[in-house]
């Protein structure tokens, strides 16, 4: 868990849940007070299963919502000598008179249920009210052919529909991984327009991998059908899980009577996990995977500032080297626009005029024979040249403008081992941030030349290997 997340838990207010049912011990707590003890008592029938406790004053009011995966454990909490000295509870918790509970059927519930409970009602110790542009929000946009799920402390004012605020940043980030299992949505930042035929060549995130994700980026999912997931997300968040229920076991029967084996498949896998939705994560173990996507618009943008460009640019061409032994060498040019594949630019080269295995000279070939016909033909330059590699390789690529005699487009090289940026005549190489969409979109254009060139090579050598 992150400092800012252990942060925002303690500004909730709420005591950090006893490891194990600790006994109730109200020695010099609210002496004056016998509801107080009856209260406690009360506290021990609790049952010891997630849900959310209410603590109230002597009028019956509200005073403090929370949330536990253990009622009867978190709310005896309250009763213990710690809870009268701590800083957080010290002022209100000898006004208890009274306790009541909800049960839910996980952390998940108990945290969105919480989460209502505290708008509704607006407990007066419940901190999150002092503030709640500071805390946590679940925001769905809404103007999106593909709507995207995040936690903002900033929530927009139009274009989206909110849930919370939120007591802590890192359950509401459990919850969304928990949720994301079942209804699939995405969670980045990217733009995407379901007309828009070039994310079919987009290459997905890990979450589309691990099947957490439908993978709108690379059309995998119909706007349509993408936004029956997020419907029905909107009906889990609003509390009615058995309405939900009942509407995909209604769906799952029409698919399986239309012979739609396989979407009434994914139904009843949606079923089965929310209905065993507590066992399919911990709040307090919700980190992510690793995942690396690419925000094409933000990695342009990234790259123009880097690079001290007059304009963002639009067109990036890399190449790559990929040879076994100094056999079958090849090249490969791959060609991205506004940040995205466009494969019908892609070309590949076999190594002609190299012999043994000399990246150097087969960079200078592959690029003189490149430039040399866009040249030819009066061709349009790309914005960026991508080499893959260090300075020997920027240098390889320089030269062979140099004998063109033809002045080159930006031209970059980016060192694999630390990917560091070198650019020509330039000693010191650029160093990006590992989480800037700029470097990211470099990463991709290199990964995909290298992947092309790779491809193209394993065609040739079995094609060699068969003959």
């Amino acid at each position: 868990m992150s400092k800012d997340e252990k942060k925002s838990e303690n500004d909730s207010g709420e005591q950090p849940e006893p490891e194990s049912d600790q006994n109730v011990d109200v020695t010099g707590i609210g002496d004056e007070n016998a509801a107080f003890k009856i209260t406690a008592d009360k506290v021990r029938k609790f049952p010891q299963s997630p849900g959310v406790y209410l603590m109230k004053d002597a009028a019956g009011v509200v005073i403090y919502v929370g949330k536990a995966t253990n009622l009867r454990s978190r709310a005896g909490s309250y009763f213990l000598k710690a809870a009268a000295i701590d800083t957080r509870t010290a002022d209100w918790v000898r006004d208890i008179s009274d306790a009541d509970f909800i049960e839910c059927e996980s952390e998940v519930d108990a945290l969105l249920v919480e989460s209502r409970l505290i708008k509704d009602i607006q407990p007066a110790n419940n901190k999150i009210l002092k503030d709640d542009k500071t805390f946590p929000y679940l925001q769905i946009t809404t103007h999106e052919d593909f709507p995207r799920v995040e936690v903002t402390r900033e929530p927009l004012s139009s274009g989206v529909k909110l849930y919370g605020p939120f007591a802590s940043a890192g359950d509401l980030r459990g919850a969304i991984q928990v949720l994301q299992r079942i209804f699939k949505f995405r969670t980045c930042s990217l733009d995407i327009e379901a007309n828009d035929e070039r994310w079919r060549w987009f290459r997905p995130c890990l979450l589309a991998s691990i099947k957490q994700c439908t993978a709108p980026c690379n059309m995998r999912i119909s706007k349509e059908d993408y936004k029956k997931d997020i419907r029905r997300l909107h009906l889990f968040l609003s509390g009615n899980k058995k309405r939900l229920l009942k509407q995909l076991r209604e769906e799952m029967l029409v698919a399986s009577k239309g012979l739609k084996f396989e979407e009434a498949a994914r139904l009843r896998d949606e079923i089965s996990m929310l209905e065993s939705l507590d066992r399919r994560g911990e709040l307090d173990t919700h980190a992510q995977p690793e995942v690396f996507y690419v925000d094409p618009k933000k990695g342009l943008n990234g790259l123009k500032k880097v690079l001290k460009l007059d304009e963002t640019p639009r067109s990036i061409e890399g190449i790559d080297i990929a040879h076994l032994g100094g056999n079958q060498t090849v090249a490969s040019l791959v060609k991205f626009i506004d940040g995205l594949p466009f494969k019908p630019g892609y070309r590949r080269y076999k190594i002609k005029n190299v012999k043994g295995v000399d990246d150097f000279k087969s960079i200078h070939e592959v690029v003189a024979r490149r430039f040399q016909r866009l040249h030819d033909e009066q061709d349009a330059f790309p914005d960026i040249l991508l080499i893959d590699g260090g300075k020997g390789q920027l240098s390889s690529a320089v030269a062979a403008f140099e004998t063109l005699d033809i002045q080159p487009p930006t031209l970059i090289s980016l060192a694999k081992q630390n990917e560091e940026i070198y650019r020509p005549g330039e000693s010191d190489p650029i160093v990006l941030s590992r989480h800037s969409f700029s470097l990211r979109l470099l990463q991709y254009v290199r990964d995909e030349a290298h992947r092309f060139a790779q491809h193209y090579h394993h065609i040739l050598r079995d094609k060699a290997q068969f003959e």
